[in-house]
This record gives structure tokens, C-alpha cells and sequence, in this order.
């Protein structure tokens, strides 16, 4: 049955890569009726600040999937990222980025290197909540939920299961973000526990990343946040050979986009050179979503056998090895005309169907003791410690003293010897119960509403909570 999809051909070499892979398709019989939207850099230039048009969201909603091209984003304005935009919009919080090497066809240090990457695709840095609150200071707020956490990790073995994958390493920062990454690690421990036939193992993400770099091919399925996940990913792809060959995935419940890992290339727009590789292995994982894992398989192995024939845009050329240097249409060309048949290096693919579960979080457990126990005041303050130290003492009340005064989570004041310590204008001033004893919100909003009275100017609040008894919030570094 023809499936609709939506197309979006994106800028720079968008257009020409977009046509290049629909030809393959179309020849290699998908059986598919398209719907064109336009994202991107001209919607951005009408001064829609999202890039995206509601006749296109129209659309989306209507097929479900997306084939789109990379776009550009104008720098400054205000303007928001489609890519993280559609993410959030549609609710797809699965990245899927498969690296694989294709040597000796592709240059590469790592010829056996096959791994993939799950990338949690909503949360983390990428909320996009940022504010300056000094003439200093500038926040961007990382969230990580529980929910958001064990619906991608499940999302990770559910992926190995299916496609007999054996091993799940994990990537976080956790010796440093305790409570976000370490709830991320602790949801990965615990649900690896339901799955004994998976190996797993954890990394730190910058050790994580360095292994990445030289030692890929002891990688199987990596799951990760959403910001180590971008940043690996571009790592594999470089490594593998070339960026320019990796597609992937983003999954919702009900929706799916795919796209090249790569950005538009406006310096190569229009030349004929760019390498269309990266959308077409996109193509091939839309098809085997769609249901035409025959398709997919025929289109692969013609893409295979083109390599291994020695016909390589500029990007992937070598003189020693490749036999013809060829433009994105050539090589487009080159493909259909190698349909129905297999590579002899290469292993020969044959995809199936594969029915997906909804991945969901578990929502059944019991909901932890929360107690609000105080509040991080933080000061715009750039003068002596020791005066908005006496200033901040004297807002104490209804059982909240202060306890510390931190810079950048730093214990500053009192008893701190700040010589060679680079400060801040901005301080966050930790207010607590007394232990064993909680407070209100009332007592939180009478604190305020002190420091206003004394002209400190504060520029956020953060709630000080326990939950079962543990600590919902960080000490600061000598606190």
C-alpha cells in the first residue's frame, strides 16, 4: 500500500542531495506518495522565528514521516533550531545515529568499527532555557527527568533486542553532575537488570568520547544525553571515513523524521559535489519503518556495490583505490544503475520488518517523601563577601539561616580564605532548616520579599527539597 511521507528539501546542498536520493527511490520502486513542505532558511527570512510554516506542521501531522534535508539556521535574531523545534513539538525523543566503517572502500583507522548510538532527542541543554542574571553571568538550565531517562534507555535494549545487538554502554558525566547524570546511570544499572542476554558497561563521556576516537569497534549500542549524544555521534561519523555517509533517525510514538547527520554545506550549494550518501541511508531506515524492507535492502546493496565499484563523490575519493570521481547527480546515477544486484566485499544486506513497541516509561512507582527544607537565594553582588554576607545574615527567619554564601558552586563565605579564587558577580546564597525541621513556601515568599525591603537585587530562587530523606539538590564544592 503507498505510503504518504513528507519531504522537506532543506538549503544549501539540501535541494541537490533531496533530488539525488528521491531518483533512487524512485527507481528502485518505493512505493511512496510525497508531500513538499518548506523549512528553513527563506521560512526564517518571512520571520517566522521557528522556520517552519503552519501548512507544514499540516502536513507532518498527516503522514507522520519526514524525509528532510539539512537546513540553516540565520545566526542571532532569536531564532530557535527546527531541528530541536520539530523534536520537541512532535515528541521524538529518540535519535538514532548507526556508524559503520566501509573499508577499505572508505578510508578509515577503524575497519571495524559498527556501532550505534542512541541519543536521548528532548531534554538536557538542548530545553534551550537560558537568561543572563548579572553583568557577568550567564545560566543555560540542563533538565533530565526520571521519565524522560528510562523511556530511552528502555527505547536502547528494546533497539539491541531487535536487532541483535549484545552490548549497551552507557555515557554520562556523573562523578560531576551527581544528581541529572547520576539518575541517568542509576535508571540504566536498573532497567540492564531486565535485560540478562545484554552485555553492558558505563563510561565517563569524555573517556567515552576518546575511545570513541580510537578504539570504536569495542562499541556496540552506546545510549546517552541528549549533548554527548550530538557530540559522539559527529565523532563516529568522522572516524568511520566521512561524515558525509551517516544518516538517522528520530522516533516518536506515533511520528518518525530522518535526516543526515550533517549540516547544509552552503559553500558547496549548487556545485554538483556533494555527496548524497547521507540522506539516502536515511531514505533506507525511513523504509524500513514504512514497511518496504525489501526496498531498502535493494537500495543498499546497490550503494554498496557503488563503493566497492570505486565510484566516490570528492569527499570519499583516493586515487589509489577509487576508480571514478563523480558529482552528487553521477553518483545517483551510478546507484540506480546498480539495483538488483549485490556487493562481493561487503556483506549483502536483507532487512525485515521489524514491529516496534511503544516505548514508555513506568509510571507505577510510588512517589518519593518531598520536603521543602530551604532555599538558594542567588545575589547580584559585586562587592565585599564579608558586607553581603552580614546583609544576607540579616534576612534569617521563620527558621531559615544562612548557611554558605557559593560563587559559580563554590563555597565562598564564611570562614574562606578567597585569595586567588576567581569571584563572580553573582553569588547564591543557601538558606536551611534547622536538620529534621521543614519550612513553607510562605516562609520562602517572606525571605524575598526581606531581601527586596534591603535592596539586595536576587535574580532567581531555587527550592532546597529532600526527597525520602536524600538530598534533592547539590553541596557546593567545600561545603
Amino acid at each position: 500500500m503507498t505510503t504518504s511521507i513528507t519531504v522537506a528539501y532543506g538549503d544549501g546542498i539540501g535541494p541537490e542531495i533531496m533530488e539525488a536520493t528521491l531518483h533512487i527511490l524512485k527507481e528502485a520502486g518505493a512505493d511512496i506518495a510525497i508531500e513538499t513542505i518548506e523549512v528553513g532558511e527563506r521560512v526564517y527570512n518571512m520571520g517566522a522565528t521557528s522556520g517552519i510554516l503552519p501548512t507544514a506542521w499540516e502536513s507532518l501531522r498527516r503522514t507522520k514521516v519526514l524525509l528532510k534535508a539539512p537546513i540553516t539556521t540565520p545566526q542571532g535574531k532569536g531564532y530557535k533550531s527546527l531541528n530541536v523545534t520539530m523534536r520537541k513539538t512532535l515528541g521524538m525523543y529518540a535519535n538514532i545515529r548507526p556508524t559503520k566503517s566501509y573499508h577499505p572502500m572508505v578510508k578509515t583507522n577503524h575497519p571495524k568499527m559498527d556501532l550505534v548510538i542512541v541519543r536521548e532527542n528532548e531534554e538536557d541543554l538542548y530545553a534551550g532555557i537560558e537568561h543572563r542574571q548579572s553583568e557577568d553571568v550567564l545560566q543555560c538550565l540542563k533538565l533530565i527527568t526520571r521519565s524522560g531517562s528510562e523511556r530511552i534507555i528502555r527505547y536502547a535494549f528494546d533497539y539491541a533486542v531487535a536487532n541483535g545487538r549484545k552490548k549497551i554502554t552507557c555515557m554520562t558525566k556523573d562523578n560531576i553532575m551527581k544528581l541529572a547524570d547520576g539518575t541517568f546511570h542509576k535508571l540504566f544499572d536498573e532497567i540492564a537488570a531486565e535485560y540478562p542476554a545484554v552485555e553492558k558497561d558505563h563510561y565517563i563521556i569524555d573517556i567515552g568520547a576518546a575511545r570513541i576516537a580510537s578504539k570504536p569497534e569495542i562499541f556496540d549500542v552506546i545510549v546517552t544525553l541528549n549533548l554527548y549524544g550530538d557530540i559522539i555521534s559527529d565523532i563516529a561519523a568522522e572516524v568511520s571515513g566521512s561524515v558525509g555517509l551517516a544518516g538517522s533517525s528520530n522516533i516518536a510514538e506515533d511520528f518518525a523524521m530522518f535526516e543526515a547527520i550533517h549540516g547544509s554545506a552552503p559553500d558547496i550549494a549548487g556545485k554538483n559535489i556533494a555527496n548524497p550518501s547521507g540522506i539516502l541511508q536515511s531514505a533506507i531506515m525511513m523504509l524500513i519503518h514504512i514497511g518496504q524492507p525489501d526496498i531498502a535492502s535493494k537500495i543498499q546493496n546497490a550503494w554498496l556495490k557503488t563503493l566497492e565499484d570505486g565510484i566516490h563523490t570528492g569527499d570519499i575519493y583516493r586515487k589509489e583505490l577509487s576508480k571514478e570521481k563523480v558529482g552528487c547527480k553521477e553518483f545517483a546515477d551510478a546507484v540506480v544503475k546498480r539495483l538488483g544486484k549485490k556487493p562481493s566485499e561487503f556483506a549483502s544486506v536483507a532487512y525485515v520488518k521489524t514491529e516496534r513497541q511503544a516505548t514508555k516509561a513506568n509510571t507505577a512507582k510510588a512517589k518519593a517523601k518531598k520536603e521543602l527544607v530551604g532555599v538558594d537565594l542567588f545575589v547580584a553582588w559585586d562587592g565585599s563577601l564579608d558586607e553581603l554576607g552580614a546583609k544576607v545574615t540579616a534576612l534569617a527567619g521563620d527558621g531559615l539561616e544562612l548557611k554558605t554564601l557559593a560563587n559559580k558552586g563554590l563555597k565562598v563565605w564564611p570562614d574562606v580564605d578567597i585569595s586567588g579564587i576567581h569571584i563572580t558577580d553573582q553569588c547564591h546564597c543557601r538558606f536551611r532548616m534547622s536538620e529534621g525541621k521543614t519550612t513553607t513556601h510562605a516562609a520562602i515568599a517572606a525571605l524575598m520579599d526581606r531581601a527586596q525591603k534591603a535592596g539586595l537585587d536576587f535574580t532567581k530562587t531555587e527550592n532546597l527539597y529532600l526527597f525520602d530523606g536524600q538530598l534533592g539538590f547539590s553541596l557546593g564544592q567545600g561545603e
